[in-house]
């Protein structure tokens, strides 16, 4: 695992690309690190830079307080971005990471800075609203939840050990995201919304919703399959984010 220049404890690069003509930054969902876009970087790595955040509290940052507020988690993260706007970026963020990505995009743009472009993957509009309560659960229940959406390793959610270990950093990003108050705020950039179509967390329409948050242009892709789309239409996803990275490098 790759630390970005300086340090920084914020920002993760796997295929490090200096000299690309764009920045992918990816932001993780409710209890993923930034290891989860791994594979993204691999595949991309001749695309563009592409940097994953890395939130506190799991892996190499498990000591640090966890974050259970957006709006604090995007005031700390703005700022360690505000470098990689020497060329194009775009944002992409899956379900929790898609309100954090948002929330970031609208701190960023008041300082003059704006993404080429924001992914929202798997998460409805920040304006609808869903009473949830995972984060309240027991430890069974949260375990239970982790299951349903298939998201977590299994090797993870098979060591009792390990599980316990990262069971708090996971409740502090259910009782952050779910504990976040709806906002009918907009952002300068174009949102692409991405939705499996068999997805519990956000139907199509609530995907569709995101329309309402951006200024500049919308897109809605819906593939098949759940939450975590995604990783098994993962070919189809790269190839979506490669154009879009091309397209924003093309109108630099």
């Amino acid at each position: 695992m790759t630390v970005a220049d300086g340090g920084n404890l914020w920002l993760r690069r796997f295929h490090p690309a200096p000299d690309a003509p764009a920045r992918l930054v990816c932001f993780p969902h409710a209890g993923g690190s930034a290891s989860f876009y791994f594979p993204v970087s691999a595949a991309l790595a001749d695309d563009c830079d592409v940097t994953a955040l890395q939130y506190p509290g799991r892996q190499d940052r498990r000591t640090e307080p966890n974050v259970d507020d957006i709006g604090v988690l995007a005031d700390r993260i703005a700022p360690e971005l505000v470098p990689l706007f020497d060329r194009p970026v775009v944002f992409f963020g899956h379900s929790m990471g898609a309100i954090v990505a948002f929330e970031v995009a609208r701190r960023l743009q008041s300082g003059g800075r704006t993404p080429a472009l924001l992914f929202a993957s798997g998460r409805r509009a920040p304006s609808t609203r869903r009473v949830e309560n995972v984060h309240q659960r027991d430890d069974d229940g949260l375990v239970a939840e982790l299951k349903a959406m298939s998201g977590t390793d299994a090797q993870v959610l098979g060591d009792e050990e390990l599980l316990r270990m990262v069971l708090p950093a996971i409740r502090s990003d259910y009782r952050a995201i779910e504990t976040y108050a709806p906002v009918e705020a907009t952002v300068d950039c174009p949102i692409t919304a991405l939705i499996g179509d068999a997805d519990p967390k956000a139907t199509v329409e609530e995907a569709e919703a995101w329309r309402a948050h951006t200024t500049a242009g919308f897109h809605l892709q819906v593939f098949d399959g759940g939450h975590f789309y995604l990783s098994s239409r993962a070919a189809e996803v790269i190839a979506v984010v490669r154009e879009a990275l091309r397209d924003a490098v093309a109108v630099a």
